[in-house]
């Protein structure tokens, strides 16, 4: 059993061969998106960068193993100047005055974690949160998360929220679209120990405000950051097979730099799916996808 864990760590599919690169175009097209909406990718050993970083991982602290194999991937701040941002910045600042000034001078303001898929996240990023919903929910900074976008690279917004006074609600009652009553600002599952916050449909673009964006790398099947399931087996080709099936096509120098960077993965200086995407800018995508696909249908 562990041969086969470590086979797997050491090894690449047909899957792998073939995605893979739709994957990595994915998160690039994302990224192009974040910055063309006025998102600036910030270095994560600054201090801002750090201190996102801790909140993240501090919230996968009940997944130690889940935790040890995620890894940020970037993280973006919004920079946004356009009229529409510094519309929506100054609603949040009105509106923070508006609820201080109501509930005795706090009006209770959190970061929070807001997951969903890559193509909420980007149209959230553009248009802001969507009216059609009656409402959203976030988890605290550092509370475990709930809602991550299957596989691979995922993103998830930070945002402030203003909470103000909460009650105790549940976020996926139908007849609920707003506070019960004037007397509070938003909703939680807990009162004591939240673990949601709910911000209605009324309120969504005036209590929170989206900060920054961090793209992660997480391992396979994610549901609410929980062990990954049972999957199908596959049939694998090491990278050492690769190579050699591989160098009769290559130059001395695609040879000697596909060496190199299997030598990388071995030193554990760069890690597998990083092997893949080098793999393929040397030999080309057409070329390891027919060798691998090649392998895959004559082992089995």
């Amino acid at each position: 059993m562990n041969q086969i864990g470590a086979e797997n760590q050491t090894s690449i599919t047909i899957d792998d061969a073939m995605s893979e690169s739709n994957e990595l175009d994915s998160c690039y097209n994302c990224f192009q998106h974040f910055v063309a909406n006025g998102f600036s990718k910030i270095d994560e050993s600054s201090f801002e960068g750090d201190i996102i970083k801790t909140s993240f991982f501090s919230s996968l602290s009940r997944n130690p193993r889940i935790s040890y194999r995620t890894k940020i991937v970037a993280i973006h701040k919004n920079s946004n100047t356009s009229q529409c941002w510094k519309i929506r910045a100054n609603s949040f600042a009105v509106y923070t005055k508006a609820v201080a000034d109501t509930r005795g001078g706090d009006a209770n303001i959190k970061y929070a974690w807001y997951g969903a898929s890559k193509n909420e996240i980007c149209e959230t990023v553009m248009h802001g949160f969507s009216w059609r919903r009656h409402s959203i929910s976030v988890s605290p900074a550092k509370h475990g998360l709930d809602e991550v976008d299957g596989s691979g690279v995922g993103h998830l917004l930070l945002c402030r929220v203003i909470l103000g006074k909460q009650e105790v609600a549940r976020e996926d009652s139908r007849d609920q679209f707003h506070p019960s009553s004037m007397d509070f600002d938003s909703a939680v599952d807990d009162i004591s120990s939240p673990t949601r916050y709910i911000i209605w449909n009324t309120h969504l673009n005036c209590n929170i405000l989206p900060c920054y964006i961090l793209s992660f790398e997480a391992p396979l099947c994610l549901s609410g950051l929980t062990e990954p399931k049972t999957i199908k087996p596959k049939t694998w080709i090491t990278f050492g097979t690769l190579i050699s099936i591989l160098s009769p096509f290559l130059d001395h120098s695609q040879r000697a730099s596909l060496e190199e960077q299997y030598t990388n993965y071995l030193e554990k200086k760069i890690t597998r799916p990083q092997m893949i995407q080098r793999a393929r800018a040397i030999a080309g995508n057409q070329l390891l996808s027919a060798v691998v696909k090649l392998y895959t249908n004559k082992i089995n």
